[in-house]
């Protein structure tokens, strides 16, 4: 696999490429290669590119002209020099999703957030090491809904010479989750913020940016898996889709699970994977001895856990086994294309839609290695501690704004009943340069503002407040920070992805968190280690994680209509003492508002 990994590297040949490095970043990063990494250097060409599917033809916002785009290889260690040009009409950022940006936070990509928008003929040179992680990880576009079709694979591998904790695979094959939307994403949530209800829902799904045989006109869209018989793959599995959770399986075929958001977890046997919106999970799959009589189908189709609209619809692929022919038979071809033709179609069966009790037990499974070699660095004391809820609520419409709702109201997101608006400069920038009068105010509450019964019957006045509020925490605070479901509206399930930090999962249950008796069932010995979360629905999760990662940091739901609506805050964690803990100036090409 590796040499095809550096050839991914464009115009450079290995030699080159290592020279190239040593010219432009100086000898000592070189001589230290071996251990610091290599620097690697990509170009985003954002574009409009026509793309046909469903038998429709429309243009999209793409990276290279590609969909999905270009996959991003890199080792642990090594540096990316990754040069962002727009060249499309709408304004672009880049998030690198679940990198931990150590010190790198004006890399990170969320608009409003950590960087202004890269505007129409501008470019952006997002500059950061990957620092302690291997794995598979995802970047998509940070604004709007445009990571609809701006998204594509991070692949991480371990330093030279390290093997991986499970049997090394024959093959490593990236499979994409998406959405396809025949309307302009952007018209489609701008409608809903007019009207004030929820958006119109996607027109399939895809894996690899093909939707596969179930849909019109899409039998010549589908992936197809070509397989040898007693091999091992690696499945790279990404959900980059808007707005759904995915239950994905592979017909006759056990699944093993690895590794979840490019952290290695304690291998586990599985039918079925659950993905959602912005997790990344591996796993490894097993070929037959022989190769059979049948075609296999890969299927991924939602799992939704609440009371709303959605596209019920699946997303499929083909596994086919590789048959060698005998090199004598002159008319192998021919005979293996019948063949083909006349092989039985095995079909998966997956979960029901709505099978809550299969997502609990399947997130229960997920543990860390938590050995010598990768330990569980999950904090055993805490200094601050955080209960967040986080559901649905209604806001007032502007008496010039003709909203859908009763009295002129609009859906909305809250987080302890904020629904956080994104100001008009970055947050990180009002931080740095101490101008944040205006911007926020750091008073988001630790606590909901008012208690009940936060998944049984709703309190007669559901409004939302909005507002621009933040949490400050001083350099290394170890938080604790309980999300629990409401069920205002309707409980749902919303899977919280945090930027800069991996955390903890240290518990999860279902109804009400109890803060006397839940505690003290709490995994400290080998909890999972995620940046993206699915708080139950109808339930809460508990995670830890350690504030040892300067600058401002975005935690939002990856449902993308819910952080249109609101679902969003954002953790401004100071500076330590020493120069290492400190975040360094934003680089001179930062793009401004």
């Amino acid at each position: 696999m590796a040499s095809s990994f550096f050839s991914s590297t464009p115009a450079f040949s290995k030699a080159v490429f290592f020279t190239f490095c040593a010219i432009l970043w100086g000898l000592p990063e070189l001589a230290f290669a071996k251990h610091a990494g290599i620097t690697r250097h990509y170009k985003f060409d954002i574009k409009l590119q026509k793309v046909t599917r469903l038998c429709q033809t429309k243009s999209i916002v793409t990276v290279n002209g590609q969909f999905p785009g270009p996959r991003i290889i890199a080792r642990e260690g090594d540096r990316l020099l990754i040069k962002v040009a727009n060249h499309v009409p709408n304004n672009i950022t880049i998030h690198w999703h679940g990198i931990r940006q150590l010190r790198s936070g004006w890399a990170d990509g969320p608009a409003y957030v950590t960087q202004c928008p890269i505007q129409t003929g501008q470019t952006y040179l997002y500059n950061f090491t990957v620092t302690g992680q291997r794995g598979t990880l995802f970047w998509h576009a940070h604004i709007s809904w445009l990571r609809a079709t701006v998204y594509g694979p991070i692949v991480i591998l371990p330093k030279r010479h390290v093997p991986y904790p499970f049997p090394q695979p024959f093959k490593e094959v990236p499979i994409v989750f998406g959405e396809w939307w025949k309307a302009d994403t952007e018209k489609v949530i701008n409608q809903a913020l007019k009207t004030g209800l929820a958006p119109n829902v996607s027109d399939a799904y895809t894996m690899n940016g093909l939707p596969g045989p179930l849909y019109n006109c899409s039998a010549k869209d589908t992936f197809k898996l070509k397989v040898k018989p007693g091999k091992t793959y690696l499945l790279r599995l990404i959900n980059a889709a808007l707005n759904t959770e995915l239950f994905f399986s592979v017909a006759n075929h056990t699944l093993i699970v690895v590794e979840a958001d490019a952290v290695y977890v304690k291998p586990f046997k599985t039918q079925t994977v659950l993905i959602t919106p912005g997790q990344t999970t591996n796993v490894l799959l097993r070929t037959k001895p022989k190769a059979p009589i049948a075609t296999f189908l890969m299927a991924a189709r939602p799992y939704i856990s609440g009371p709303v609209s959605f596209d019920n619809s699946t997303t499929t692929g083909l596994l086919e086994y590789d048959k060698a022919s005998s090199p004598n038979d002159k008319n192998k071809k021919k005979e293996k294309k019948n063949e083909n033709n006349k092989l039985p179609l095995v079909r998966p069966a997956l979960p029901k839609l709505n099978d809550t009790s299969f997502s609990f037990k399947y997130n229960q499974k997920i543990l860390s290695l938590a050995n010598a070699k990768f330990p569980a660095k999950v904090s055993k004391t805490v200094n601050r501690k955080f209960f967040f809820t986080v559901g649905l609520g209604l806001g007032p419409c502007s008496k010039r704004q003709a909203c859908q709702g009763p009295n002129n109201t609009r859906v909305l997101a809250a987080i302890n009943n904020v629904s956080f608006v994104l100001p008009n400069t970055a947050l990180l920038q009002a931080h740095f340069f101490n101008k944040t009068k205006g911007v926020y105010t750091k008073d988001f509450p630790a606590n909901p503002p008012f208690k009940f019964n936060y998944t049984g019957n709703p309190p007669s006045n559901i409004l939302v407040n909005k507002g621009t509020k933040v949490v400050v925490l001083p350099y290394e605070t170890s938080v604790e920070l309980v999300l629990q479901d409401t069920s205002i509206i309707g409980a749902e399930s919303h899977p919280l992805h945090l930027h800069g930090f991996n955390f903890f999962v240290v518990g999860r249950g279902s109804g009400n968190f109890d803060a006397n008796k839940d505690p003290a069932k709490f995994n400290l010995v080998d909890p999972a280690e995620r940046n993206t979360v699915g708080v139950p629905s109808g339930g809460w999760v508990a995670i830890r994680f350690l504030a040892d990662n300067p600058g401002v940091w975005f935690m939002h739901c990856h449902l993308e209509v819910h952080t249109s609506w609101g679902l969003k805050m954002a953790w401004v964690v100071l500076d330590g003492k020493r120069p290492h803990q400190k975040l360094p100036p934003p680089p001179s090409d930062l793009p401004k508002c």
